[in-house]
C-alpha cells in the first residue's frame, strides 16, 4: 500500500517543494515548541517536528539527481532543434538503458511500446515539438492503449497541454513528460 498525503495538505505541499523547506519547518517547529513548552515536556515538543524531518528526507530522495532549471532549459533547447529520427533513437536508447524492452510501433497513435518487468506502456512522442497539445492525440493514444490492453500510457510534449487535454490525461491516468521529465529521462544522452 502506497501512502500519499492529500495534495493540498502541508505534507503534500512540502513534498512538492525543495526538500530543505520541510527541514526548515522542522527546525523552527522544534525550536519553538522546545522554548514554549514546560521543562518536562520539551522532548515531546521537539519530537513533534519528526514528521517534517521524514518529509524532508522523502523529498530529498525524490529530488536528488533531478535536473535544475538551467539543465531543463538546455535540454528543451536541444530537443526543439532535433529531428524526429534522432529524437526517437535517443528515447529508445534511454528506455533500454533504464532496463526496458522497446518495440517501435508503426501506428499513428503511438510510437513505442515499452515493457519492464512484464508491465507494458504505449508511448506517443512524435508531436514533442508542438507548442500546444490538444485532446485528440490523447484520445487516440487512449484508444490504442485500450485496444492493446496496455495498462500504462505516456505522452511526450515539450509544449503546454490544453486545459481539456490536461484534464483528460489526469482522468485516464496518462503520464505526460514535459521538459523536466525529458531532461531527467534523457540524462547523460543529450548533446
Amino acid at each position: 500500500m502506497k501512502l500519499q498525503p492529500a495534495p493540498n495538505s502541508i505534507f503534500g505541499l512540502l513534498l512538492r517543494s525543495p526538500w530543505w523547506y520541510a527541514l526548515v519547518v522542522a527546525l523552527l517547529l522544534g525550536a519553538a515548541l522546545a522554548a514554549l513548552m514546560p521543562e518536562r515536556l520539551r522532548g515531546v515538543g521537539v519530537l513533534t517536528s519528526l514528521p517534517f524531518v521524514v518529509i524532508a528526507a522523502i523529498a530529498f530522495k525524490r529530488q536528488r539527481g533531478r535536473p535544475n532549471a538551467a539543465q531543463i532549459e538546455a535540454a528543451r533547447a536541444a530537443l526543439q532543434t532535433m529531428p524526429w529520427p534522432e529524437f526517437a533513437a535517443l528515447l529508445e536508447q534511454a528506455f533500454v538503458r533504464d532496463g526496458n524492452r522497446v518495440e517501435r510501433l508503426s501506428d499513428d497513435a503511438a510510437d513505442f511500446e515499452v515493457e519492464r518487468a512484464g508491465r507494458r506502456m504505449v508511448v506517443s512522442a512524435r508531436r514533442w515539438k508542438s507548442a500546444r497539445t490538444g485532446l485528440e492525440p490523447l484520445r487516440t493514444l487512449q484508444a490504442l492503449r485500450e485496444q492493446r490492453g496496455t495498462p500504462d500510457a505516456l505522452c511526450i510534449a515539450l509544449g503546454e497541454l490544453s486545459e481539456p487535454a490536461a484534464a483528460y490525461a489526469a482522468k485516464q491516468r496518462i503520464e505526460v513528460w514535459r521538459a523536466g521529465e525529458l531532461a531527467q529521462g534523457l540524462r547523460g544522452l543529450l548533446p
